[in-house]
Formats: C-alpha cells, structure tokens, sequence
C-alpha cells in the first residue's frame, strides 16, 4: 500500500501462487480477504485486519508474532478464468512453436547466428498459420464446394449443398464452379479474421501492460540474460508487426486458393486467354506481396533494452488491407464466367501441403544445425538435449499443425463421402501421413516402456533409501513402498528430453517417408502397396485405415475436450494449468499463440514490490510457488538494483532450474541463476524428493547449499506419532507452507534483512560469474 508517507520498518510477504491458481482466501488462510490493488483480472489482496498495518507495525497480530505481513498476488484469471480460453486449445501449435523461440542455447557472442535462430523459428511459426489456413480452404473449397456439390450422389445425401449442385439447383447461379469456390472461400476468410481479432484483443490486454520504466543495466552490446532489459515484458511493437504479417499471409493463402484453381482451367485448351492472363498479373501480385510478407517477419526481432512503443501503422494496417484486396480482386476473377467449365478430381492442394512439409522440414532441420553451432560456443551439460530442445520442439509443433489439418481434412472426407467411393477425398500426402501415425505411436510406447521400466527399478532402490530416512520407527511394507514409487515417478520428470528428442526425431523421419511415398507414387498408401506383397499391401491397408481412425478419434477428443472445458470449470481448470506453463514466454514467434500472462504479471510484481520498499522502506519477502517462483525470479530481475538488493526471494516447488534452466538455458542457464542470487538480499529454495516439478537450483560452487535447503521430509511422519495421530499425506509438490522449515526459512531470512539496507551477505560470498546468457538487445531476432 502506498498510504504511508515515512519509513515505518514494515515487514512483508508477498505470495505468488503457482500452476493452477488459488483464492485469496486459501493463500491467506482467512475467509475475509481484501483487494488492495488490481482488478477482476489480476490483484493483490490482505486479511482485512492487515489492511492499514504499515500504519502501526507495531501493533499488528503479525508484528506481535514475529512473522511479516501477508499479501497474496493471485494471477490465475489470466490464464484460466474464461470459458472461453478453452478455445485456446486449437492454438495449440502456435503456443509450442512459440516456446521453440526461447529454447535457444546459452551462447558467448555470436549475434548473427543468434539472430538467425530467432528468424528461422518465426519463419516456421508462419508456415504453420500458412498450414492452417490452407487446411481451412482444403475443407471448404476442395471437399466441400469442389468435389462434394460438384458430385450428384454427395450433394443429393447433403441437402445443404443444393445450391450449389448443377444437379439439384438446375444449374443455378451459386452451381457454377468459380462461384461455389469463392462462396466457400468466407469460411478459411473468416478464420483468419478469428485470429487476427482475437490476438488484437489480448494483444491490447497483455502486451499493452506498460512494465515499471528503469534504465538498462547492461549495453546492448553484452551477453547477459535478457530478463532484467526494461523491453524483455513489452512486446507490443513486435507483436503487432507480426499479428499484421500472419494475418496477410492466411489471406493471400485464401486468395492462392482460388487463383490456382482457375489457372488450371484458364490455360488449357478452350480457356480463355484474357483471363488467363489477368490470372498471371494477380499470381506476380500475390508472389509480391507474399514476398513483403516474408520480408517483414524477416526484418527484425525483438527489441529489449528499452521500451519501444512504436507501432509501425503505416505496415500494420496497409499490409492486412492489401492482402484483402487482393483476395477481393481473385474472388471477382475466380467467380467470371467460364463456359464448359466443371468440376472433377482434386483442386491442386497436393502440391501445396508438399511444399509447405518439405519447407518446415528444411527449417527444423536448419534451426538445429544453428542450435548446435550456438551450444558448441558455451557447451552447458545441463541443457536438454544438449541445446537442441529447440529444434525438438518446431518440430512437433509442425507434427501437431499437420496432424489438426490433416484430422479435419479426414473426418469431413468421411462425413461427407458416406460410401467412401464418391469423391475423391483429402491430398494423397495427408492420407500418407495419417499411414504413419500407427508407426510413431508404437514407437512412443516402446520408450514408454523403457521408462516405466527404469521407474520400477528406481523404486526399488528407494524402498532402502525410505527406511534410512526414517530411523527408529517401526517399517511398514505399504508405507515404504507408496513412498519410493511417489519418488521414483517424480523422477520421470528428467526424462522428458529423451521422450521428446525420440518422438521429435522419430516424426522427422516417417514425415520425410510420408513426403517420399506421396510424390513418387501420387496414390494413397493402400493404392500404391497393391502390386508388391500380400503381407506389404496388408500392412499398407491396415496402417492407412488405423492412421485414419486414429487421427479421426484425436480430433474428435480434441474437440469433445474443447467443449467439455468450456462447460465444465474444472476442466477449464487443468487446462488453465497448461497455458500456466506454455505461455509465460512473449509472442516473439507467432502473434496468434495465447498471449504471454507474465507480460501483465511481471510488472503487477514489480510495481508493487517497488511502491512498496519505497513507502515504507521495510522488509520483503517475496515468496514463490511453483510457477509463481518463475515470475518472482523474473520480476525480481525488473527491479533496479537498489531495491532488487533490499528483498529476500523464498521458493518453493520451484522449477527455475529443474524445467526453466534445462528446456530455457540462454534465461535460466547457472549463470542467470547465479547472477540473480548475487543481485537479492538473499535466497532460499526449498523441495522435495517427491514432488515431480519443484527441484533444487543446483548453484555451482558454494552458491549451492547456500541457496537449497536439504530435502524436505515427505511425509512429515512416517508412521502415527504423538503429532501425527493420523497418517501423515505425501504433499509432492503441495502445501509446502504446512512444513515447519517454511516458517524456519521466511523467519532467517527476515532476519538478514534491515529496514531501508540490504541484507547481509555470507562470510565468503560465491564469485559472480561473468554474464553470458542472452544475446544483445533485440535477443531472439
């Protein structure tokens, strides 16, 4: 609060909560909250009797206690408190490649190379808007308007095509093929619109959020992690050069749609020549303007070491509103008369969907050899998949583009083509890479299986491990055997680098098989196995129709997930807990992903730790859970020195090191981590042995055992005790303030710092070690 005008030595504990929120009332353990600061989105609440405690912090039940002041952060409506954020879930793979971004290696120098990993990620973050799109006009133009109302058998089973049958509307004005196209072409039009709206719209509430203004520590000719430049949280410039590029692309893909479907009539024989050449002019404009595109999500990156509230609107509103007249002018060429012409087989999409897989196959393919350059100049044996986590994952974000595009093409296939033998159907290279579903996922199971298989014998190692943890008590086989496999799962945690490079790896290649098959053979799977062997064509047959249902059954629990959560809070909830985790990175790669909710809480943290050291010049703890932990690491680093060395950090279940220092090394890496420990008061980690996220910061040198408390006890008893009558819970990565080491930890460091002076240091401080994290100023270009 900011009533008190004089430094009154006020001590504070500023609660953020973690993955999956909470109420106010639950962090405070009181049933009557406050809301000091904030709105229905994010706020700052305290105990209605703390309310004016900075006004008599000598007569507050806390200060009586010893212990600080409680104020709860509660930031869970950012990510999880609108039905309508279940409809995130089909921006799935935007939020993954977008993660990609902020996955490069620690590196020492190398800005162009620097630069030039952030550039091939945005690049594939806009083939995947691309892909989208085109899957989009693959449902409506080809299957719906083209094959199915050109076909008498299908429109007659779908009354809803009438209109636009030759057949059923006796060749009426909408049956003419160049119409039926452009009519069709509103649905991939209206979806790009969607996503243009809905990125605006958050892109106003989050990116908009102004970060507490202070000067950069650090030239922008340095190599220090980017969390502490003023710019790191304000995305706005970038995000809307970007939102404007994404949002042109989706509609010269519409507009590319329809001019290919003419030009294959125009120009043979019969067609006409003016309008084929008018087709020629509109493809050089389209090819143009594409090549603005590209240019314009070439042209820079982010720009970090200060505010850049610049906007570009000249390219932000011209770009979109060329791209859309440039579909105008292809819907009025598409929809002119052509006498003699009709629809048969497939539009040309084939080409299209091959074109854009071999492209983002060239780019993850790229970005690694970038990735390995960038972690060979400061190799960091900790980083997941020695630095190429990033690659990894643009590749599965492409792997779930191409399986939602190719699932919606297929089911609206089969819904449409009720006998399976009236239309065409999809591109031969989605039914190709539906066929190879059934391999990838045998593949994951055979390593799932290899991990459960090193979990089992991990947990029993710790069936000995339990019993000398817990001396003197009489054993319990039960007891002892619930613990180790609590423990023993927590661990699969680590292995999340090897699940992810196999299933990375292991979709490049059948993808590139799938690619090979459909372009040598120009037939399905089923088609093309039928001259070999009867066990080769029954393989074939049988993993094209498995891939088929397979991608069918993923596509309808996709969407039956979709609206369960929109219904149901719950569900909601769970997935809340996963935007929690995927979208606490910027936009930097892709406009349309959901937006970043550190870009509000991070300056909500910083503002109000900042205001209040200021008012009140006393003491503050800053006290993280989980994910809270992470942005209390990263609004720690927004704070200027002078009050980033008056506060005292506590975390607990805490995945800086353990998720964010692995998958996020060039911003978590040991020597962010080490920076940051060198920058606060002091600091404390706190974690347990079974709790499956929280983890140890794991400083190098003394740094270490400074920072992390030995492993906490879980369960608090092992058997019934005088304290514990009842058999004590096994908390993993819950509750960790009901730990008597909790309130031992918030109290030492209370007690290092000073009202209105930083705490005091160790006897023998850890040498800081040089910054190296980040690349300079605009980071991730």
């Amino acid at each position: 609060m900011e009533r008190a005008t004089e430094h009154t030595g006020a001590a504070l504990e500023l609660l953020v909560h973690g993955v999956g929120g909470t109420t106010p009332q639950e962090m405070l353990d009181d049933p009557r909250t406050v809301r000091i600061t904030g709105d229905d989105t994010a706020a700052v609440f305290r105990r209605a009797d703390d309310v004016d405690a900075e006004t008599r912090p000598d007569d507050s039940p806390e200060a009586r206690r010893g212990d600080p002041v409680p104020e709860a952060y509660v930031w869970c409506n950012l990510t999880s408190g609108n039905s309508a954020r279940a409809l995130w879930l089909l921006l799935l793979p935007f939020m993954v490649v977008n993660l990609a971004h902020w996955m490069r290696p620690a590196t020492h120098g190398r800005r162009r190379t620097v630069r030039c990993y952030g550039l091939l990620v945005r690049l594939t973050g806009l083939t995947l808007t691309v892909l989208l799109v085109a899957a989009a006009c693959e449902v409506a133009l080809d299957l719906a308007a083209w094959q199915c109302a050109g076909t008498h058998g299908c429109a007659q089973r779908h009354t809803w095509l009438g209109f636009m049958s030759p057949d059923a509307s006796h060749h009426g004005w909408w049956s003419r093929p160049g119409r039926r196209l452009v009519l069709a072409a509103l649905v991939p039009t209206a979806l790009t619109c969607l996503l243009w709206y809905l990125s605006r719209r958050t892109w106003s509430a989050y990116e908009s959020a102004r970060p507490l203004t202070h000067d950069p520590e650090t030239d922008e000719d340095t190599d220090r992690a980017g969390l502490d430049r003023p710019g790191f949280w304000y995305g706005r410039r970038l995000v809307a050069r970007l939102r404007a590029a994404h949002t042109a692309a989706g509609l010269l893909t519409v507009a590319a749609a329809l001019t290919a479907s003419t030009a294959r009539f125009d120009r043979a024989p019969g067609g006409s020549a003016a309008l084929d050449t008018l087709g020629q002019l509109l493809v050089v404009a389209l090819f143009a303007t594409a090549v603005v595109v590209v240019w314009v999500v070439c042209r820079r990156g982010r720009s970090e070491n200060r505010l850049d509230q610049r906007l570009d609107e000249h390219l932000v509103r011209r770009l979109p509103l060329g791209a859309l007249a440039l579909l105008a002018l292809a819907a009025v060429h598409a929809g002119w008369e052509r006498p003699g012409w009709q629809s048969a087989g497939r539009l040309p999409g084939d080409a299209a969907f091959g074109t854009l897989a071999l492209g983002q196959g060239a780019l993850v393919v790229a970005l690694a050899v970038v990735a390995r350059v960038l972690h060979a100049t400061r190799p960091d044996r900790r980083a997941a998949m020695r630095g190429l986590a990033g690659p990894a994952v643009a590749m599965l974000s492409c792997a779930l583009g191409g399986v939602m595009s190719g699932g919606v093409a297929q089911r609206v296939s089969d819904w449409l083509d009720g006998t399976g033998t009236s239309i065409p159907g999809p591109p031969v290279l989605l039914t190709w890479q539906a066929s190879v579903i059934p391999a990838l996922i045998v593949v994951v199971l055979v390593l799932c299986a290899h991990l459960g298989r090193r979990a089992w014998r991990l947990r029993r190692a710790e069936l000995a491990t339990v019993e000398l943890d817990h001396p003197g008590e009489p054993t319990d086989a039960a007891r002892t055997r619930r613990i180790a496999t609590v423990r023993a799962m927590a661990t699969l945690t680590d292995r999340a680098p090897l699940l992810v490079a196999v299933t990375s790896g292991t979709t490049l290649f059948l993808g590139a098989v799938a690619l090979v098959g459909a372009f040598t053979t120009d037939r399905t799977p089923d088609d093309a196995a039928r001259p070999a062997y009867a066990v080769v064509h029954g393989a074939a047959e049988t993993s094209q129709a498995l891939g088929s249902w397979l991608i069918g059954f993923g596509f309808v629990l996709f969407v039956t997930w979709g609206r369960r959560a929109y219904k149901d809070p719950a569900a909601r909830r769970t997935i809340g807990i996963l935007w929690d985790v995927g979208t606490f990175w910027p936009r930097a790669a892709h406009p349309f992903a959901p937006p970043c909710y550190a870009e509000r809480a991070v300056p909500d943290l910083t503002w109000r730790m900042a205001t209040w050291t200021r008012a009140t010049g006393g003491r503050l703890v800053l006290s993280g859970h989980s994910q809270g932990s992470v942005l209390a690491a990263a609004a720690a680093w927004q704070l200027t020195p002078s009050v980033r060395s008056r506060i005292a950090l506590l975390t607990y279940g805490s995945p800086l090191e353990r998720l964010y220092g692995r998958w996020f090394p060039a911003h978590f890496g040991p020597d962010a981590l080490s920076a940051l420990h060198q920058d606060v008061a002091c600091w404390r980690n706190l974690y347990r042995l079974t709790d499956p996220i929280g983890g140890p910061v794991a400083l190098p040198g003394d740094c270490g055992p400074e920072v992390d408390r030995p492993p906490l006890k879980d369960p608090l008893a092992y058997g019934r005790t005088a304290a514990h009558p009842l058999p004590a819970p096994i908390l993993g990565h819950s509750d960790y303030q009901a730990d008597p080491a909790f309130a031992e930890e918030r109290a030492a460091l209370l007690a290092r710092l000073t009202p209105g002076l930083p705490g005091p240091r160790p006897a023998t401080p850890a040498r800081r070690p040089a910054p190296t994290q980040a690349d300079p100023g605009r980071s991730s270009a």
